[in-house]
């Protein structure tokens, strides 16, 4: 299993000479597994260059979306792929009580927002609300759950050959509460997390920001930090950053983020656009 980051912006896509290091593009990771499918984890704007990246597209594209907050749909529209009616693209999110994924999304792909309808999009996307139980995607077995976000909102585990990737983007665990005091069952994805090589997870702010951002769905560094201690996680990537946070606050916050680790195993880095995970 590969894993390139192609988006690691949260909320507003903010390429410019201060994001350089860590990328402007917002959330898309891209995952290859060795039976040589493809699953895309959300679709931000990350996922136009991804398509742009291909020599040709694939026969079958599963795509992952953790909720539908702009930012993780908005790259949709333009990744190539999505129009080549050759591509069987099936495309996976959470559920919810009133309205199925379809009429959901399907607002975003029409007239006032854009031309066409989601209807005439050329591969004919199906559209499945991830299952309770873990599913299989090629090679891989893949694990949603519903995380704490606002809005209908997932997190992935996608497990191949013994080896695990959990993405969490958005995800606020603590809620303003000290994830260090907090009984492992009332932690929100900690067995998506449990013992994962690589945990890409929300670490939007500062502690100091998220003190005045509680509820806002996010996390702070020190409860990235916390969070993947507790899940025992190998590999933390903190990821979504901030849309005003330059690529010198991120080195500050991750400096930090360092400082804060107490286990020794675990192996912390600020997820950056080209960046690939071999597992």
């Amino acid at each position: 299993m590969r894993a390139t980051i192609w988006g690691t912006r949260g909320t507003l896509a903010s390429p410019g000479p201060d994001t350089v290091r860590y990328g402007g593009q917002t959330s898309c990771i891209a995952v290859e597994l060795s039976d040589g499918s493809v699953v895309i984890l959300d679709a931000g704007t990350g996922i136009r260059p991804f398509g742009m990246s291909l020599p040709a597209s694939p026969r079958r594209i599963d795509l992952l979306i953790t909720h539908l907050h702009t930012d993780h749909i908005e790259g949709l529209r333009f990744f190539t792929p999505f129009w080549d009616p050759s591509v069987e693209f099936r495309i996976w999110g959470p559920p919810a009580p009133l309205r199925d994924l379809q009429r959901r999304m399907s607002p975003f792909f029409a007239p006032p927002f854009f031309p066409v309808h989601l209807k005439n999009v050329p591969c004919r996307p199906s559209f499945l609300e991830v299952p309770t139980e873990p599913w299989t995607i090629g090679s891989a077995v893949v694990t949603a759950q519903l995380i704490k976000h606002p809005g209908p909102s997932v997190g992935y585990r996608i497990e191949e050959g013994g080896r695990s990737l959990a993405y969490l983007p958005d995800h606020e665990p603590g809620l303003g509460e000290d994830l260090r005091s907090i009984e492992d069952g009332w932690i929100s994805g900690l067995s998506l997390a449990r013992n994962a090589d690589v945990l890409v997870h929300d670490g939007q702010y500062t502690a100091e920001e998220y003190e005045v951002r509680v509820g806002w769905g996010h996390s702070s560094t020190f409860d990235a930090v916390t969070f993947a201690e507790r899940a025992r996680a190998r590999r933390l990537a903190l990821f979504h950053h901030d849309p005003f946070h330059g690529d010198e606050q991120l080195e500050a916050m991750l400096a930090e983020g360092r400082r804060l680790v107490t286990s020794p195993s675990l192996e912390l880095g600020l997820a950056y656009e080209g960046q690939t995970f071999e597992l």
